[in-house]
C-alpha cells in the first residue's frame, strides 16, 4: 500500500507543478477551477466524475466538471457534498453504499471525496467533488495534495 501511495503522491507533484504553471495564464477564478478539475479527472487513476458544486442562494449547483452527466442540483443538507460544507471539511467516503444519504447521481460511482472551496477569506463558495468507479480510493494523500490545488486557485497575486 505505501508504493501505492508514494505513486499516487508523486503524480500530484507533478499535477501541482503543471498547475501552477498554468495559474500564470488567466487570473480568472473560473477558468483556473475548470482547468484544475480537467487536470485532476485526466491525470489521476479512477477519478471517474470530478467537478465543482458552486453555493447559490442556498442551492448547490453544478459547476464545471469532467464525466458523466451530473447532478444539476443536489437536495439541501443531503449527501456527501453538503456534508463537507455543513461540516467546513474534507470528507471521505470509502464505500457510498454505506454512506447514510448518498446521492447518486451515478450509480457507477463506488467511492467519493468532497472539499469544501474557500475563497481567501475562508468563505465557503462551493464543494469540490471527486468519485471512484473503485472502492476505497482516496486516502489523506488525496485530501492534502487537492486541499493544497484548491487553494493554489485563489493565489492570483
Amino acid at each position: 500500500m505505501k508504493n501505492l501511495t508514494n505513486k499516487k503522491y508523486e503524480r500530484y507533484q507533478r499535477i501541482n507543478r503543471q498547475f501552477a504553471e498554468l495559474l500564470n495564464k488567466s487570473n480568472n477564478f473560473s477558468s483556473r477551477m475548470a482547468s484544475l478539475i480537467s487536470l485532476l479527472h485526466h491525470k489521476m487513476d479512477n477519478f471517474f466524475w470530478t467537478g465543482v458544486y458552486w453555493l447559490n442562494d442556498h442551492k448547490l449547483q453544478v459547476g464545471a466538471y469532467q464525466g458523466p452527466l451530473a447532478c444539476m442540483e443536489l437536495e439541501k443538507n443531503k449527501g456527501v457534498c453538503w456534508a463537507a460544507i455543513n461540516e467546513n471539511k474534507t470528507i471521505m467516503v470509502p464505500d457510498v453504499s454505506q454512506y447514510h444519504d448518498h446521492i447518486s447521481c451515478d450509480s457507477r460511482s463506488k467511492s467519493e471525496i468532497a472539499l469544501p472551496v474557500r475563497d481567501k477569506n475562508q468563505t465557503i463558495l462551493g464543494v469540490l467533488d471527486i468519485d471512484s468507479n473503485v472502492l476505497n480510493n482516496f486516502d489523506d494523500t488525496d485530501a492534502i495534495e487537492l486541499e493544497k490545488l484548491l487553494r493554489l486557485c485563489f493565489d492570483m497575486d
